[in-house]
């Protein structure tokens, strides 16, 4: 261990609630419950923050802790409730043709992560959009490197034949 683990929760929070927030939206949880899965994540990281021992970095913690708030709500909203919490979002929104365009590649890539298995959807979330590194990934998980490499090779498969299937076969 190189530092010493964070003990301010206040600068925790201004520090990464950002990468929270993104996390728990990839991971699935609807933009009208984002609000209190982060204050729910936040709640454990006040409670835990003195015994976080800074053995894995604290983006590793944060996503551990986000991931099990974001399964609780998945499990308790629903896939279908989801989908249409983030259609309804796009629809009632008047916005440039830039804006619903980035909105929508939102939605579509949300819908295609809440479509994977938690392991597949892990891996993606974190190597691809948070961009943290696969060995980082491997031991946060708990996995062979071998192993977190082919299961992002899997989920990357996945997800692009999601995405084909929902563009109509077209690539």
């Amino acid at each position: 261990m190189s530092t010493d683990p964070p003990r301010d929760f206040d600068a925790v929070y201004a520090e990464h609630a950002a990468f929270v927030w993104r996390a728990l939206r990839a991971l699935g949880v609807a933009p009208a419950q984002l609000d209190d899965a982060m204050q729910d994540v936040f709640v454990v990281v006040h409670q835990k923050l003195e015994s976080f021992d800074g053995e894995a970095r604290l983006t590793t913690w944060l996503f551990a802790i986000a991931r099990r708030i974001a399964s609780h709500y998945r499990r308790a909203a629903g896939r279908a409730a989801r989908s249409e919490a983030v259609d309804h979002e796009i629809a009632s929104e008047t916005s440039t043709f830039e804006e619903t365009s980035r909105r929508e590649a939102a939605a579509l890539v949300t819908a295609i992560l809440a479509e994977l298995d938690d392991d597949k959807r892990d891996l993606l979330v974190l190597v691809e959009l948070e961009q943290v590194p696969v060995p980082e990934v491997a031991a946060y998980l708990g996995i062979p490197l071998n192993t977190a490499y082919s299961r992002l090779r899997l989920a990357r498969r996945a997800f692009d034949a999601a995405l084909a299937r929902r563009r109509g076969g077209r690539r």
